[in-house]
């Protein structure tokens, strides 16, 4: 008897949505309204091609489909759609014209607290405030989108492409996301994945603040102010990102811990920075790329607390920036790193060199400051002053030490679809006239 109860329940629970129809919508006024008054949940909106007017809310479980053709227009008031109903598809829409109320967060898609498991997907997401705003909804997916913000004012005063609030398993993945202010910035979240996302012509590409036990993997970022700032958050995972072209820095880590930063390509051509560690403690940086640069690391604040392993810093004018009166090691069990500038042998052929590399010694200074004397890389009056500084360590300054530093590079492929792209980003970039406040003052 109680399985029979059961089995009743369940099917009087499931009726509504055996009863799901989709339902053929055509343009006209208040055509779309109409149609989400009377749908009954679990239906499915079919639009047929042309414009339709908003803003609309959805308050129950159904799906709205453009297919590709059709147009929601909200008129510059609010947010086009809003979602308070969980379960809510939308698809295959061209969505424009919201409001310009940052107060409210005017967007093109609104996720409300209440819209959980909400999927926005092959969207059109065009010129509004902000492109999606998962306000709360817990659980949503954001996926396949082309979302292009604004660029009619300063870039600091724009909208982000996702803004992501307090919205525990979220996953933002796949879209492509241009203009605006950030691509992608998260804040007071949990448990979140953005992935395979392409960033283009924004302040950050990815921009974490008090986000905890999130990933970010497989992102591109191409010609941003700055690609991937992780702040005060922690247990965050950084994997598998390019970084190609930005203009500030490719990777940022302040007051973040306890993160996993591995194979990342951060190359520049114009970035001041590679990576920039600031009071950021017991974080893994393994395995990534840092290639081209003003700076490879500046890393201060006593951000000594990392692990340093198997990443590359190739062609860097600065490998290295660290002011300190104690040697920091930048090793892990026997493994360091490999420096384009160490000219050394490796006699044993273990993949490592035989003596220790230090990029923060006064021959390195000399390189850095006169380009021109690195045709002497490898003459003998450079090991001489090397040697001298090794015999006698009161002449060096503290700073990093490898202790195991080696002999090849970590090599990170970048899609052959992409280098044009970054190419056309660093050409802009050196005769860019920036004009924007510092990225880093406003948050």
């Amino acid at each position: 008897m109680p399985h029979r109860f059961a089995l009743a329940l369940l099917c009087i629970l499931a009726a509504p949505l055996a009863w799901a129809a989709e339902v053929p919508v055509r343009p006209g006024d208040g055509a779309l309204e109409k149609a989400i008054a009377g749908a009954d949940p679990g239906d499915v909106l079919i639009l047929s091609p042309g414009r339709y007017h908003g803003p609309v809310t959805l308050s129950q479980p159904i799906t709205l489909d453009g297919q590709g053709q059709a147009e929601i227009d909200g008129g510059g008031t609010g947010s086009v759609i809003t979602v308070t109903g969980e379960d809510v598809t939308v698809r295959g829409l061209e969505i424009t014209g919201s409001g310009n109320d940052h107060e409210e967060i005017d967007s093109g898609v609104q996720l409300s607290k209440t819209a959980r498991r909400a999927l926005v997907e092959k969207n059109r997401i065009l010129g509004n405030l902000y492109g999606v705003d998962i306000h709360g909804a817990n659980d949503s997916i954001v996926r396949s989108n082309t979302i292009v913000g604004r660029k009619d004012s300063r870039m600091n005063d724009r909208g982000n492409g996702i803004y992501v609030w307090n919205a525990p398993g979220a996953r933002v993945i796949g879209n492509d996301i241009r203009l605006g202010r950030d691509g992608i910035f998260t804040n007071v979240s949990r448990r979140n994945v953005f992935a395979g996302n392409i960033f283009r012509n924004l302040r950050f590409a990815v921009h974490f603040m008090h986000t905890n036990d999130s990933e970010v993997r497989d992102n591109i970022s191409i010609g941003n102010t700055l690609g991937y700032a992780i702040m005060f958050s922690d247990r965050a995972v950084i994997e598998d990102n390019l970084s190609l072209g930005d203009r500030t820095h490719g990777l940022m880590l302040n007051y973040a811990n306890d993160a996993d930063v591995a194979g990342n390509l951060v190359r520049g051509g114009t970035h001041e920075k590679c990576t920039f560690i600031y009071n950021a403690h017991k974080n893994l940086i393994a395995n990534n790329r840092f290639e081209g640069c003003e700076i490879g690391i500046h890393f201060t604040a006593g951000s000594e607390r990392n692990g340093i392993t198997g990443n590359a810093f190739i062609g860097n004018r600065t490998q290295v920036k660290y002011v300190g009166t104690t040697d920091v090691e930048w090793s892990l069990a026997g493994r360091g790193n490999f420096w384009s500038d160490h000219p050394a042998f490796d006699l044993d052929g273990d993949g490592r060199a035989d003596s220790a590399f230090r990029p923060n010694d006064l021959m390195d200074h000399i390189l850095w400051s006169q380009p021109s004397a690195k045709l002497l890389m490898g003459s003998p009056a450079v090991q001489l002053v090397r040697w001298s500084q090794a015999a006698f360590p009161a002449t060096l300054p503290g700073g990093v030490v490898d202790r195991a530093p080696l002999t090849h590079p970590v090599e990170i492929p970048v899609p052959p679809e992409f280098l044009a792209d970054e190419a056309e980003a660093i050409a802009a970039a050196k005769t860019r006239k920036f004009n924007d406040a510092d990225p880093l003052t406003s948050h």
